[in-house]
């Protein structure tokens, strides 16, 4: 969580000073983005709502994503985090969003993705999304690799 702060820090700040909001949808970062957006002081100002959609009921049940929406496309993709991402904002109504959707380890996911694979998107006033493989099979090294990868995006969307 150390390594995280400092960049939600800097979100936080920049949210708040923009009277701007986040959301968030998480699969196998498992609400460390939450948690890091969280720890600043002040959050209330800009943290909505964070979900954590670790499996098909949850994307159906928090987000209301119909399976249709995943029909012709490989769920864990950046398209795949874009629908995820593009849900939060709509469901929660915030000025920003941020998903996550991968394979943490120590084996891969059911959709063939190797351990160390997450694909992260940010959707609201830009869109953006990225691809992140770290060819390890360390659960919690993944874990916060993601996170930090997906506040890091965030971050770089908050200041172009």
């Amino acid at each position: 969580m150390q390594q995280l702060l400092p960049i939600a820090e800097k979100v936080g700040a920049l949210l708040k000073s923009r009277r701007e909001t986040i959301s968030t949808a998480e699969s196998t970062t498992g609400g460390l983005i939450s948690a890091a957006l969280l720890s600043v002081p002040g959050a209330s100002a800009y943290f909505v709502a964070g979900s954590v959609v670790y499996t098909l009921k949850a994307r159906r049940a928090i987000l209301e994503v119909p399976d249709a929406a995943f029909a012709h496309i490989k769920s864990v993709t950046e398209e795949g985090a874009l629908i995820l991402a593009r849900a939060a904002l709509q469901k929660f109504g915030t000025t920003w969003s941020i998903s996550e959707i991968g394979a943490s380890g120590p084996t891969g996911n059911r959709y063939g993705d190797a351990a160390g694979h997450s694909c992260i998107a940010i959707a609201g006033p830009a869109e953006r999304s990225i691809t992140v493989e770290t060819g390890i099979a360390d659960r919690i090294a993944n874990m916060r690799t993601f996170s930090a990868a997906a506040l890091n995006l965030l971050l770089q969307s908050l200041t172009s």
